[in-house]
């Protein structure tokens, strides 16, 4: 049997051997009592490197995002969006479920201006529910990973913080905003008063998020984090990962960002889609006549040995990520290009 190559999401990395050793002889604490002394190196190494006074590890992003939306609205309130961002499609309605807070997509998939965050904020004076989160991602998870400019994002900052209003930063890819850009990540984190990054995505670690924000609000995410069930006791192994993997996986993410453009240019020509050129680690293909459901797609190449995923119903997505080298890569453009009956070209980067 071919052995499965996995480009559903950066998500299904494994543990490298030298991060499993880092794990294994992680020192350990309880945590519940802030006394794990690896989650606190990661606590304020992630911090510093946020430009942020203090930091919290979560167990997920979703739990980061959800505590970030409990502790910045009111019920009642909404959060203004890019469609599509994740705390609208992919946290399962938790934003109204737990904080009674309603979800007010803007612009589009790949961010919205201040025009249009100021036209929302105007409609509150027609009775419209008040904004009370700004919410900005960064990358852009449902465009494909691509990149909010920095100029943008300090813009819309300086607009919202004009009008009192709190803005969150969905980081889980900063780190791939921040290599793909060169942007300094305290630029990127300064545009918002708290922001999640992921441990378990593009850097690798098995699991967990951080999330970073002036001390007295952490210090209500904490609280907020024991009574939603997610703080752990000896949680220095899963930080021991994650402080591994900022110290090695952060700068080869460009590999990650090389690759996606490499596949990209290698079935660009196929006639079912049309592949779009990445910014970082995440390839769209958008579906041609008379393909109508990305799953007819992705079927066949699961069947082959390639797991991918629907981005939106005519949309297929790839996640390059630190378990597809050269070589699989090569692998996966010949049984993609097989799959639609097309011979496999030399690939460029």
């Amino acid at each position: 049997m071919p052995r499965v190559l996995d480009l559903r999401s950066d998500t299904v990395t494994q543990p490298t051997p030298a991060m499993r050793d880092a794990m294994a002889r992680a020192e350990v604490g309880d945590d519940c009592y802030h006394d794990d002394p690896t989650v606190r190196r990661l606590e304020e190494r992630v911090a510093v490197l946020l430009g942020k006074p203090s930091a919290v590890f979560l167990p997920s992003g979703t739990m980061a995002n959800q505590l970030a939306v409990h502790v910045h609205c009111r019920p009642g309130e909404t959060l203004a969006c890019a469609p599509g961002a994740h705390v609208q499609v992919h946290e399962d309605a938790s934003a109204a479920r737990i904080s009674g807070v309603q979800i007010m997509p803007i612009g589009d998939p790949a961010g919205f201006g201040t025009g249009q965050l100021e036209a929302l904020v105007r409609e509150e004076s027609c009775g419209w529910p008040r904004v009370g989160l700004v919410w900005l991602e960064n990358t852009l998870g449902t465009a494909g990973g691509s990149i909010w400019p920095l100029p943008q994002l300090r813009a819309l900052a300086e607009l919202a913080r004009r009008h009192g209003r709190s803005i969150h930063l969905d980081g889980a890819r900063l780190w791939n905003a921040h290599i793909a850009s060169s942007a300094a990540l305290p630029d990127l984190a300064a545009c918002a008063d708290t922001v999640s990054v992921s441990l378990s995505k593009g850097l690798g670690a098995p699991a967990g998020s951080v999330l970073a924000g002036e001390t007295e609000t952490v210090v209500r995410v904490r609280a907020l984090r024991h009574a939603l069930g997610g703080s752990m006791r000896q949680a220095g192994i899963l930080a021991a990962a994650g402080l591994y993997a900022l110290e090695h996986h952060v700068e080869r993410l460009a590999e990650d960002h090389a690759r996606a453009r490499r596949l990209a240019h290698a079935i660009s020509d196929l006639a079912c889609w049309r592949a779009r050129t990445p910014e970082t680690n995440i390839v769209l293909c958008d579906l041609a006549p008379p393909w109508e459901a990305a799953e007819a797609l992705c079927r066949p190449l699961r069947d082959a040995g390639v797991l991918c995923y629907p981005n939106l119903y005519r949309e297929v997505r790839f996640v390059l990520h630190l378990g597809i080298d050269d070589e699989a890569l090569e692998e996966v453009v010949a049984r993609v290009r097989a799959v639609c009956g097309v011979a496999a070209p030399a690939l460029t980067s």
